[in-house]
């Protein structure tokens, strides 16, 4: 994994606007139509190769694909696996927004036409072994990125995937005996996925939204319930990291990237263990946006492990309004001062697009962002180098 003593580098959390283009493939493969394969792929490897330029030219010294390939940071998994059928009449085994969805039931309602807990209704079940079937799709994602980045001139390259504890967020499992077992089949069939990117030469990123958006609903039932069933996912995790150099590994873990109130969000200080014990080298964090700002506290009381880099986000999704680089340089000396500067790169709190289809920020504003966060990591460089 690329790192500097010389200057803070700058990445980003994985998804980013898709081209229209690219919108309307996937919506026609959403909608059942018939899609020209071949077409569909060149217009992939052209749209990656333009947005890894762009992130090249806006500063971002690691980029990605903005993960267009895939239809939703968690559930593309259902489409490259077997062993899922989709019930739209049941519900998701978690509520994601926890009390939240009663806290502000006015704000969820209106969100969904009067019917909040509509949000939940739909899930993808698990009634045949789990297999990894898709042979395709990755292989031509780690292509399209690597030729990407070489005509770009990037030294280095990520591919966002997504971790057992947030595959098929919205999954319910009515064929393995346990949940354990359940779990397992899990990440052995998105061990294939990482195996791919690692033996590519990409750095693997590991999305972990759920890990903590189910915290509220399960503490909710005690801190044992919440703590096992979180405990299960992280070693299903590092089974399918197994054999996986840990450097060539980051973990990004956020709170969703929809627009609500997000009173509901698990702690930094009560999950952070968690997250350290995840064979990688780099943590992702939010750190930009006004419910999880303040958490830089908690690194003053948690020690970061030797040879590991924290991510923070330091523009976020959240916000229209761009960030000054002078604020972004101020959040980056910040963590800088605590975990060392050579131990943290400049990022962003989560995606600016959910799913292929949900924009966060205007296109041009998600750029202005982009370009804040290099240029604050400019501005940081000099002054904890000078």
């Amino acid at each position: 994994m690329k790192r500097s003593d010389r200057r803070i580098l700058t990445t980003h959390s994985g998804s980013l606007i898709r081209p229209q283009e690219v919108v309307d493939f996937d919506r026609a493969r959403q909608e059942g139509r018939s899609v020209d394969s071949g077409a569909y792929d060149a217009a992939l490897k052209q749209a990656v190769a333009d947005v890894v330029r762009k992130q090249a030219e806006a500063g971002i010294d690691i980029p990605d694909d903005g993960e267009f390939s895939k239809s939703s940071w968690g559930t593309y998994i259902n489409q490259r696996v077997s062993g899922f059928k989709h019930d739209a009449e049941r519900d998701m085994a978690i509520n994601y927004t926890g009390q939240d969805l009663e806290r502000f039931a006015d704000f969820f309602d209106a969100e969904n036409g009067g019917q909040r807990r509509r949000r939940w209704r739909g899930a993808d079940v698990c009634v045949e072994p789990i297999v990894y079937t898709d042979t395709h799709s990755i292989h031509r994602d780690n292509a399209n990125v690597k030729a990407a980045a070489a005509a770009a001139g990037v030294e280095e390259a990520f591919l966002p995937v997504v971790a057992p504890a947030s595959a098929a967020f919205n999954g319910l499992n009515d064929y393995y005996k346990t949940e354990e077992e359940y779990v397992y089949a899990l990440a052995e069939a998105l061990r294939v996925e990482y195996l791919a990117i690692s033996e590519s030469g990409l750095i693997l990123q590991v999305d972990d939204a759920v890990l903590a958006n189910a915290y509220d609903e399960l503490m909710s039932k005690g801190r044992d319930v919440y703590r096992k069933w979180a405990n299960l996912r992280i070693e299903a995790l590092n089974h399918a990291l197994r054999g996986i150099p840990s450097d060539r590994v980051r973990y990004h873990l956020c709170y969703g990237s929809w627009h609500a109130p997000h009173m509901s969000d698990a702690p930094l200080e009560d999950i952070v263990d968690l997250i350290l014990r995840v064979n990688a080298d780099a943590y992702s964090i939010e750190a930009a946006n006004v419910r999880h700002e303040h958490e830089w506290r908690v690194w003053e009381d948690v020690k970061l492990p030797e040879g590991k880099m924290l991510i923070p986000g330091v523009v976020t999704h959240h916000t229209i309004s761009v960030e000054h680089p002078r604020l972004v340089a101020d959040r980056i000396i910040r963590y800088a001062q605590i975990v060392g500067r050579e131990n943290v790169m400049g990022g962003t709190d989560c995606g600016f697009q959910q799913g292929a289809r949900i924009e966060r920020v205007h296109p041009s504003i998600m750029w202005a962002k982009l370009q804040s966060l290099a240029e604050g990591a400019r501005i940081a460089s000099q002054e904890l180098w000078s």
